[in-house]
């Protein structure tokens, strides 16, 4: 299902999606086509060190969140749906929900393990086994619970969601590849 508006060129969009559904490539792209900024949502719970992450405080997070989203233009995207990312759901003027399939998922996770053990793609964290397993139960965690969540929590913004289940639908949408 896609609900499509007429709002013009959003300058504040929230894409939510699981682990794999491809929020940080689909970021990237409307980022770099419309000069937008983007934001990961796990950069907002962590701050990143080499010596390991650090889990920001509940009133940090809150606190770095509303900056981005009080900012001009942005593009934030992760699998978050709890009541801290809320202003952000409110203040974006378009939520793209990806609901791509779960076996695509799987495998995309799969894929990405693969690429970033090689070094051949960068990640914010240290790809261990352990990180890699948990992205399945993420995965499974998002497909029964997290996405029924954000149909449920945030319907109200239902007029201004774009569910997306393929990639043609958001590329025919904002012209992009």
């Amino acid at each position: 299902m896609v609900i499509l508006l007429k709002i013009g060129i959003p300058k504040k969009i929230h894409i939510i999606g699981s682990v794999g559904s491809g929020k940080t490539t689909l970021a990237k792209k409307l980022s770099a086509k419309l000069q937008i900024p983007f934001y990961e949502l796990d950069n907002v719970v962590w701050k990143r060190h080499k010596s390991g992450d650090i889990r920001r405080t509940e009133n940090e997070r809150k606190e770095y969140l509303n900056k981005i989203i009080h900012s001009e233009g942005w593009i934030v995207e992760g699998v978050h749906n709890e009541d801290w990312v809320e202003n952000s759901f409110q203040n974006a003027e378009l939520i793209i929900f990806l609901d791509t399939n779960y076996a695509v998922r799987t495998y995309r996770i799969i894929k990405r393990f693969v690429l970033q053990k090689l070094g051949v793609e960068k990640s914010n964290y240290n790809p261990t086994l352990k990180i890699f397993l948990k992205m399945f139960k993420w995965n499974r965690y998002f497909e029964e619970e997290g996405k029924p969540n954000f149909l449920k929590k945030f319907a109200i913004h239902h007029d201004k969601t774009l569910i997306v289940t393929k990639n043609g639908e958001i590329k025919n949408y904002f012209n992009i590849d």
